[in-house]
């Protein structure tokens, strides 16, 4: 039988530690509790957890210091945990490799689906997976995409843009990390590029255009794809 998926949650509010422990092993997932940075650093080398919600206030160090150590040896998803609520904030833990980030206080439900987005970005993100959002298939293995049973032509970047987006399912891309990814560091200050990519990929994609539900923009961050 495959074990549940294991979290480190880096947290030093006792609080916040119960409450969220909680909900995730009401959910059947296995949990392990760390207080500070440097005690998440050893437990997380020690455990290859399956994903880390990480508090970005920690009375040691800050939550970025364990974010920079941790992503230079694993691409295990994170999620910050934090009650900073400063943009600036939010896009520095993006940009450094965080996978998502919720501002406290939140509720369960919200906590659980964007766990849940990111362990399935885990599983299905690799190369050559199919992804299914609405009526569209992205298959990466044969890199095509359809739209209710019939082939949408993308433009190569189109398509890339996409299928950087499909890789990371359920995460939020800022829009530094698709420039970088897409276009290179010469272009990190032309955000509108990917508005406009990304305005053309909903119109051959989504239902309504004007009112997308899967390729959306979170406001001064960046991009989501939501299956």
């Amino acid at each position: 039988m495959t074990s549940q998926p294991l979290i480190l949650l880096l947290e030093d509010e006792a609080e916040i530690r119960r409450f969220v422990r909680s909900a995730l092993e009401a959910e059947g997932y296995r949990v392990h509790e760390a207080e500070q940075c440097a005690r998440g650093l050893l437990d997380a080398a020690a455990r290859r957890p399956d994903l880390v919600l990480l508090d970005l206030g920690l009375p040691d160090a800050d939550g970025m210091v364990f974010l920079r150590d941790f992503r230079a040896w694993s691409h295990a998803p994170v999620i910050v945990l934090s009650a900073r609520k400063e943009e600036d904030a939010k896009v520095r833990a993006l940009d450094q490799g965080a996978d998502d980030y919720l501002t406290k206080p939140f509720g369960v439900a919200e906590l659980l689906a964007r766990v849940r987005a990111a362990l399935r970005r885990r599983t299905t993100g690799e190369h050559g997976s199919v992804l299914r959002f609405g009526d569209v298939v992205i298959d990466m293995a044969k890199r095509s995409v359809e739209k209710g049973g019939a082939a949408v032509h993308l433009t190569l970047m189109e398509y890339r843009l996409l299928e950087l987006l499909a890789q990371h399912a359920g995460s939020l891309l800022t829009h530094r990390r698709l420039l970088q990814a897409l276009w290179g560091p010469h272009a990190l200050d032309n955000e509108h590029y990917v508005r406009v990519y990304m305005g053309r990929l909903r119109h051959k994609l989504e239902d309504q255009p004007a009112r997308p539900r899967h390729l959306l923009t979170e406001s001064g961050a960046g991009y989501r794809l939501v299956p």
